[in-house]
């Protein structure tokens, strides 16, 4: 089983660390991947060290997200938050691709806190109940979903939660989905 986490510079490092040490605990085999595969740092200092890249240039790294190998054998899609992380991260429209092209496939996705920024802005809020942080409730009500404020919200292949302290109930479901699909 493979699961990959969509990450960069000043992710909330508890968010991308217990999904990652989750994620192996129940046997996945976990990629991370950054914009050009360049290491970085969580907001308090964590460091994120990529197994692959994102490209956003017209030329890539030899191993990226937009292998077609690698995409068949995704089950889950992890993508922790942090605001500025994910300012960042929305401005590139492979990572926007590449995350709406995962779910189209089938592949479970897990966002928390500001990662539902990157389902904005890939398209895949619309009529669908979120959760997120609550200072981007107008984000998620302003791109046609339903903002929920609870530990966690499942839609479909989605799920969402707002604020770390929920670790532990989100990846639960998280993974009880992704065994279910």
């Amino acid at each position: 089983m493979k699961a990959l986490i969509i990450t960069g510079k000043y992710v909330t490092d508890c968010e991308y660390t217990y999904a990652l040490y989750r994620l192996q605990e129940e046997g996945y085999e976990v990629d991370v991947a950054t914009i050009k595969g360049e290491p970085c740092l969580g907001i308090l200092g964590e460091k994120v060290v990529p197994t692959m890249s994102i490209p956003n240039d017209p030329n890539p790294p030899k191993i990226t997200i937009m292998g077609k190998t690698k995409f068949k054998d995704w089950k889950i899609l992890i993508i922790p938050g942090g605001a500025k992380a994910m300012e960042y991260l929305r401005q590139d429209r492979d990572v926007l691709d590449a995350i709406f092209y995962l779910h189209a496939k089938g592949v479970t996705v897990g966002s928390i806190c500001h990662g539902a920024q990157l389902l904005i802005s890939a398209g895949l809020v619309k009529d669908r109940k979120i959760s997120g942080y609550y200072s981007i409730k107008d984000d998620i009500t302003n791109a046609g979903g339903v903002f929920v404020d609870a530990p966690f919200v499942t839609d479909g292949r989605i799920i969402t939660s707002p604020h770390y302290r929920h670790l532990g109930q989100w990846m639960r479901e998280v993974l009880r989905v992704a065994r279910e699909v």
